[in-house]
């Protein structure tokens, strides 16, 4: 069998690995699942992932690259189209989640404490509870301070669903220290795709009133964003 063959051969069952896989697929498993069994290496599937990314330009989907690996999304021009698939539209993210989400990329690691020092207002355990059952942060360690709070960070789920392989790949912006950061940090975030409800503020609590007792309502359940932005095809 010729080169070339192969190649597109290859490049072929790429294609169908990913249209049938739940999650990314990154350049390692694919060289786990692939070569021995097709006598191939990391050269060949970069080529064959590079001929998928020029077969399907000028179709409904592409190849993406995100932090976890490659995928197969619907171009974002038709997700409006995608989304007649569904009945009910997915509810909005807050703003007070935002916020936070923005605070822990462009600081992390950073505790719950720093992030209500920059809000300005006590912070309902539901939105870290929600981000943290969405897979979008975790907790990377504590720090060494009378109480040892814990600090949290993103995660390559956060990224694969911005679309993103690196956090890099965000623009860049100065330290957050005061709300007029935190704003620009929100603009740069939701830039990427992210759809935040505006009138939402039911997630914060006023510092001077706070009561860690009090009940606090939880979150709506959190949406897919790349199903928002770009839909992943399966």
């Amino acid at each position: 069998m010729q080169y070339q063959t192969r190649i597109k051969q290859l490049e072929q069952i790429i294609e169908a690995l990913l249209l049938a896989s739940e999650q990314p697929l990154s350049l390692e498993q694919l060289n786990r699942l692939l070569g021995a069994e097709l006598g191939i290496g990391k050269k060949e599937l970069r080529l064959a992932l590079d001929q998928l990314a020029v077969a399907l330009q000028g179709r409904a989907c592409e190849l993406r690259e995100v932090a976890s690996g490659y995928r197969i999304d619907v171009r974002s021009e038709y997700a409006e189209w995608v989304s007649l698939l569904w009945q009910e539209k997915p509810p909005r993210l807050s703003r007070a989640l935002m916020e936070t989400l923005a605070l822990i990329c462009y600081r992390q690691p950073i505790t719950r404490g720093e992030i209500e020092e920059v809000r300005g207002v006590a912070m309902s355990p539901s939105i870290i509870r929600t981000l943290l059952e969405r897979g979008w942060i975790r907790e990377v360690g504590v720090k060494e301070v009378p109480g040892r709070p814990v600090l949290f960070g993103s995660t390559a789920q956060l990224l694969d669903d911005l679309c993103l392989r690196s956090l890099d790949e965000l623009p860049s912006l100065p330290e957050i220290k005061d709300p007029q950061q935190l704003e620009a940090a929100l603009s740069r975030l939701t830039g990427q795709g992210v759809a935040v409800d505006e009138a939402d503020a039911g997630d914060d609590v006023d510092v001077d009133q706070a009561d860690d007792s009090a009940p606090r309502a939880d979150m709506p359940t959190v949406m897919d964003t790349a199903g928002r932005a770009t839909v992943t095809v399966h």
